[in-house]
């Protein structure tokens, strides 16, 4: 069986020195916010060319707190309306929520998957202060557009790079990160961070993850506990640096699967080849995805379906049950996620992809 994604094979290179860094910082004896984050703080600001990195506990944290730090400076508030694409993850439209604002879907292109920027401005009412920007599967959503309408309609940007690490944006305010382990930058367990280059914004959010804390027992905020585990800080500073070379690895893949793939029934991602697509997934469509499955897995080719229900269709919004997205419910019926990793052999590639030309 080739599976859709082999974390033991990917982490194996890395045994030794995990295990060296277990062991220096179980020594230092310091093991929350020590210098394993900082350092990790340092780096993967600067590998995001922006001035701050906020490590926090998970990808969705990260969301939350950001909309939560714009609340505490003033730039929202309660109630709030928030675009997101109608398509996303769930996390996304929860953070939202979590952060007491309220979501407005839109759909996406269908070719990219993506927030559809032409679809935002109908959207946008007198209470509408944000546009969430979700770069799913790995690829940047049109941000050049939606910097536009958001200087536009004077809306704060936040950015979901939860699956983009490594496609850079021109970063207008705020970005989450995920690091849990099936990320291109995964670490042993859950972890995230916020990228920011707003000083005031960052002077919050330091202290939101820390129960709302700048110094010890003085808390200027109601705030929480999400910090970013030294330890996994430490897993993460040895995997940052070939995180490129990694990205480059399922960049070179996705040109196979998309010049080699050559079967009318499956349709393609669209990519322009530039460095906006890191592919974290790398999805195809099929009008009857289930019996691509099937046949796939018949031939020993593990898939995942990212995502088999879209978030207006889920039970926890029953109130949204009965609208109508056809665009994303068509994503959804017909999504399927083929492996992609650094890890994946010539040898895989080639079978995976003489497999769907006979399908």
């Amino acid at each position: 069986m080739i599976p859709f994604l082999h974390l033991k094979k990917i982490n194996e290179p890395y045994e030794k020195t995990f295990q060296e860094k277990l062991k220096s910082v179980l020594e230092n004896g310091w093991y929350i916010l020590g210098k394993e984050v900082e350092t990790f703080e340092k780096a993967f600001a600067e590998y995001n060319q922006t001035k701050y990195c906020i490590g926090v506990g998970n990808g969705f944290d990260a969301l939350v707190l950001i909309f939560k730090g714009y609340i505490e400076l003033g730039k929202l508030k309660k109630g709030d309306e928030v675009i997101v694409p109608a398509n996303t993850y769930i996390a996304s439209i929860l953070a939202i929520l979590q952060a007491d604002l309220v979501p407005i879907l839109v759909e996406p292109k269908l070719e990219t998957y993506n927030i559809n920027p032409d679809l935002i401005q109908e959207k946008i009412t007198p209470k509408t202060k944000a546009i969430l920007a979700v770069h799913l599967y790995g690829q940047l959503a049109e941000m050049d557009k939606i910097n536009e309408i958001a200087d536009r309609n004077n809306l704060i940007i936040v950015e979901d790079s939860a699956q983009s690490h490594g496609a850079i944006s021109n970063l207008k305010s705020a970005s989450a990160h995920s690091f849990y382990p099936g990320k291109n930058l995964g670490c042993l367990g859950d972890g995230g961070a916020i990228t920011t280059n707003d000083s005031e914004l960052a002077k919050v959010l330091f202290a939101l993850r820390n129960y709302g804390s700048e110094q010890k027992y003085y808390n200027e905020y109601i705030g929480v506990n999400s910090r970013l585990d030294e330890l996994q800080a430490g897993f993460l500073n040895l995997k940052l640096p070939n995180l490129n070379s990694d990205n480059n690895k399922r960049r070179a893949i996705a040109k196979r699967y998309l010049s080699e793939i050559k079967n009318d029934k499956i349709i393609l991602p669209l990519w322009d080849f530039s460095d906006n697509h890191v592919f974290h997934l790398f999805v195809i469509r099929n009008e009857n995805r289930d019996d691509l499955q099937h046949y796939l897995a018949q031939n020993n080719i593990q898939t995942v379906i990212h995502y088999p229900i879209p978030p207006h269709k889920q039970k926890a919004f029953s109130a949204w049950n009965n609208l109508s997205f056809p665009i994303t419910e068509k994503i959804h019926n017909e999504v399927l996620s083929l492996p992609i990793s650094p890890v994946l052999t010539e040898t895989e590639i080639d079978f995976i992809i003489e497999i769907l030309n006979k399908y």
